[in-house]
């Protein structure tokens, strides 16, 4: 089974994806930030972005669940929405 969320943050896009065979794998603009292949601890990645003044700011998100599966993505400490597509 393959989940997928997405948030737009400015111009950046956001996907985080979970897949019982490869993984959970966070995104920024179509690049792997991070992956996580565990199953067993739960899902914490991090990343980074580059805001429209030129700050960098620090992504972390986190998947848990196990017959419904949920993401949590926050922005500089800040919880962001997410829109599940899969």
């Amino acid at each position: 089974m393959k989940s997928e969320w997405i948030a737009k943050y400015e111009e950046t896009e956001i996907k985080v994806t979970n897949n019982w065979f490869s993984g959970e794998k966070l995104y920024v603009n179509n690049e792997l930030q991070d992956e996580q292949l565990s199953f067993i601890t739960p899902s914490n990645m991090t990343g980074n972005l580059i805001n429209k003044q030129g700050e960098k700011l620090n992504i972390k998100t986190n998947i848990s669940g196990f017959f419904s599966v949920s993401c949590r993505l926050f922005i500089d400490n800040r919880k962001v929405e997410l829109k599940q597509t899969k």
